[in-house]
């Protein structure tokens, strides 16, 4: 089995200490493979706010734990208009990775992260095409059991948050060939600080049969109609439980498990899910 800790968009400058501190006991109880964070680990880019996020990193790894990290809009700077521009992820690198494409293989599963964060957009993200070619290249040398999941900050789908229905990403046609032609089974995003599951093809006709899961806030004051949660994704024998972990006033707790299972390339819903010991 495989086990992934979903965190995303953890805005260190616009974050809560307690939860800070929550979310590393909750790792250390679950004891997953790797640790993912879809994105916004700053506030503002700021090298105090980096700083702050690769000491949360730094105690993740020193308690065992693998992790795997791409940028959001919000790990480009916004106001320093010359670093946004010429040097736009050079805090990033140094202090959180300097792959800002990373690949880590499971016992069953292939993580692939990809970065959408882009200058010339303030929030909204985009793909290129050597990044497309990368996806495909990546997981075609992936073993043909293995479950493939593809980590973006923005969501490559047009979702609904509250009233609102945010964009979907740059070139999403694009994403979308690749997605399907890899046989991506699991999207895993962020941005949106709204946590979701739901089936690619339902979103878009073409879009394929992986699953789509959004992670809502896991360390930031910034709400969005949900308290801050984080989600945990079980791998194992052609199934997928995601349990999603909610604040609960002292630590998280799992509030929702759901499982699917892979039928005819699309995952759909089944039966039997259980919250995550």
């Amino acid at each position: 089995m495989a086990r992934i800790v979903h965190l995303s968009d953890l805005h260190f400058g616009a974050h809560d200490e307690r939860l800070v501190a929550a979310v590393e006991r909750s790792v250390d109880e679950l004891k997953p493979d790797l640790v993912v964070v879809s994105g916004d680990f700053t506030q503002r880019a700021k090298t105090e706010e980096f700083a702050e996020a690769c000491a949360f990193l730094e105690r993740l790894r020193d308690g065992g734990h693998e992790v795997l990290g791409v940028p959001g809009n919000h790990d480009v700077p916004l106001y320093d208009v010359l670093r946004r521009f010429l040097s736009p992820l050079t805090r990033y690198k140094r202090y959180i990775d300097d792959v800002l494409c990373p690949v880590h293989e499971l016992r069953g599963a292939i993580v692939l992260g990809i970065n959408t964060a882009r200058s010339m957009t303030f929030k909204d993200g985009r793909i290129n095409e050597s990044q497309v070619e990368f996806i495909r290249d990546t997981f075609a040398r992936a073993d043909s059991d293995s479950v493939r999941v593809l980590v973006t900050h923005h969501p490559l789908f047009a979702l609904t948050v509250g009233d609102e229905l945010q964009s979907a990403i740059g070139r999403q046609d694009m994403a979308l060939d690749a997605i399907e032609e890899a046989g991506v089974d699991l999207l895993l995003a962020g941005h949106n600080h709204h946590a979701s599951v739901s089936s690619a093809s339902d979103l878009v006709t073409r879009a394929g049969g992986a699953l789509v899961v959004q992670a809502g806030t896991a360390t930031s004051t910034r709400t969005r109609d949900q308290d801050q949660s984080f989600n945990l994704v079980d791998v194992s024998d052609g199934r997928v439980i995601l349990t999603v972990y909610t604040w609960g006033g002292e630590d998280y707790r799992p509030a929702d498990a759901k499982a699917f299972a892979k039928q005819d390339g699309h995952w759909s819903s089944a039966r039997s899910a259980q919250p995550a010991a």
